[in-house]
């Protein structure tokens, strides 16, 4: 990774945004802006990243090189648009950084167009280093992807030029991976809530799953009663959520995505 000198006015003040911020100015990029629709947000970012200009009123954007938006996917044409109008912004390059949105949705309001997608949970929180995160690139031009590509290898090391589709899929992967195993210890610790279990007896276990798959591949990985299709067990386990059937479903139809995962990969 390098420094690189660059205008960055953030578009957003979340989480990916905080991280971003951070790891930018760490290249010793300029943060010239931060915006937010709620002022105290923008303020609290912006002071973290040394910046002097927090804003929440669009017509005020400050000229930059770059504008990165980091904001919910559902808002970011509306904003996309509001900013391309604004005078500031011309010949700027603008970036979005959601994994699901494809680069047509600033490509068709501004010429220098493209996408930096980071590859993980962030949590404002918790420190995240970028120096081997995955980021997935693409862009609109051959010299606005010069330009992204620079920017991404400045905070990491691991910088893959990805298409809008290919993207898409990355990031519906990345839901399974990520927020639906998160959602599961969520389960499982409110099961032990029940019964005044410390959930943290789990985390050896959790650690030593996510630790597997570092050597061999997932499927390879499973273990429990559902890859052996042991009814006994999997009944008493129903019997015990009789009173939330909802968590019933769950159970099942994980269980039934297991034993057949495992039984294809045998047969191929």
């Amino acid at each position: 990774m390098r420094n690189i000198s660059l205008r960055v006015c953030l578009i957003g003040a979340g989480n990916v945004a905080t991280h971003l911020g951070a790891a930018l100015r760490q290249a010793s990029c300029q943060i010239v802006g931060v915006y937010s629709r709620t002022y105290s947000h923008a303020a609290q970012l912006a002071q973290q990243l040394a910046c002097n200009y927090p804003f929440d009123v669009i017509e005020q954007l400050p000229v930059a090189d770059i504008y990165l938006f980091a904001v919910k996917d559902d808002v970011l044409p509306s904003l996309v648009k509001l900013v391309a109008q604004c005078k500031e912004s011309a010949g700027a390059l603008f970036v979005h950084t959601a994994g699901s949105v494809p680069l047509a949705v600033l490509s068709e309001q501004v010429g220098r167009a493209a996408v930096l997608y980071p590859m993980q949970t962030f949590s404002k929180q918790r420190a995240v280093s970028f120096a081997h995160l995955p980021l997935f690139i693409e862009a609109s031009t051959t010299e606005a992807l010069a330009v992204v590509r620079e920017l991404a290898s400045s905070l990491s090391d691991q910088v893959t030029e990805l298409t809008s589709e290919q993207r898409k899929m990355l990031h519906l992967a990345a839901v399974f991976a990520c927020n639906f195993s998160n959602h599961c210890y969520a389960l499982a610790a409110e099961l032990l809530a029940k019964e005044h279990i410390n959930p943290d007896c789990l985390l050896s276990l959790i650690d030593e799953t996510a630790q597997k798959v570092h050597e061999m591949p997932a499927v390879s990985a499973q273990t429990g009663p559902a890859v052996r299709w042991d009814e006994s067990v999997m009944a008493r386990h129903l019997e015990l959520l009789q009173d939330n059937p909802a968590l019933q479903q769950v159970y099942q139809v994980l269980s039934k995505s297991i034993h057949q995962l495992h039984h294809d990969s045998i047969r191929s």
